[in-house]
């Protein structure tokens, strides 16, 4: 078998890479260093031969190719290539107006995006070699009833990633953004739960990750440190 790509700071923490079609749940403080890890993430999957599908929420493309740029990546090139694609639903969320995007959702209910998946991503074959990051699912629940939603993860985005052998990360808000009904659901259907927040200890910032589930692997459960350098890459501190 082919050697798979890495993940960083992730399989820094487990026993070994993490298999293919395994959704990965991100419950994220909005004040913690997730959007920049998501990047680190992205490249770092890029550098050992990866291909990545960024979908930006709470970002626009632009943002997350200065990103990519900064961490010494040339998302043009990327995507001329197609081991980069980013897919616009900012505009859809956020700005409210057409994209000029090569791939973007119109509309982020949730009638709309089945019938988007159906007809984009649905039929595409299998691809190890790939890993999706949503950058922030939380936005979903802006436009739809919670339980339309988090039943379209679970019957439907789940599932073809772990049928196309792509892991994907999908990230929510923590805290009480979401019910507690909706929170329990996703964390059942996932393969692997990671935590970020920001912590005030004696009157310090600490950004912090930690490993809070693996069901497939060994994994180091406590809470590690963050380090993020001057190009935004995120790092574990030692």
């Amino acid at each position: 078998m082919a050697r798979l790509p890495r993940i960083p700071l992730i399989e820094d923490l487990t026993a070994g890479s993490i298999p293919p079609g395994s959704n990965i749940l991100v419950e994220f403080d909005p004040s913690s260093q997730w959007y920049n890890a998501s990047v680190t993430i992205a490249a770092g999957w890029i550098r050992t031969g990866g291909k990545v599908s960024y979908l930006a929420d709470s970002h626009s493309p632009d943002d997350v190719r200065e990103r990519l740029r900064t961490l010494g990546l040339n998302p043009v090139e990327l995507e001329e290539s197609d081991r980069l694609w980013i897919t616009n639903f900012y505009s859809a969320g956020v700005v409210g107006r057409k994209s000029k995007e090569r791939f973007s959702a119109g509309s982020l209910k949730v009638a709309d995006l089945s019938l988007w998946i159906s007809k984009e991503v649905l039929h595409e074959e299998p691809d190890p070699d790939f890993i999706i990051i949503d950058d922030n699912t939380s936005v979903l629940d802006r436009f739809n009833e919670e339980e339309h939603w988090v039943e379209l993860l679970l019957s439907r985005i789940f599932p073809m990633a772990k049928a196309r052998r792509i892991t994907r990360f999908t990230s929510v808000m923590a805290g009480a953004v979401h019910s507690e009904w909706a929170y329990k659901h996703l964390e059942a259907a996932a393969d692997g739960i990671l935590d970020l927040k920001l912590d005030e200890q004696a009157g310090e910032a600490l950004d912090l990750l930690r490993v809070r589930s693996m069901w497939n692997m060994g994994f180091d459960r406590r809470w590690h440190r963050l380090k993020t350098l001057k190009n935004f890459e995120v790092t574990l501190e030692r």
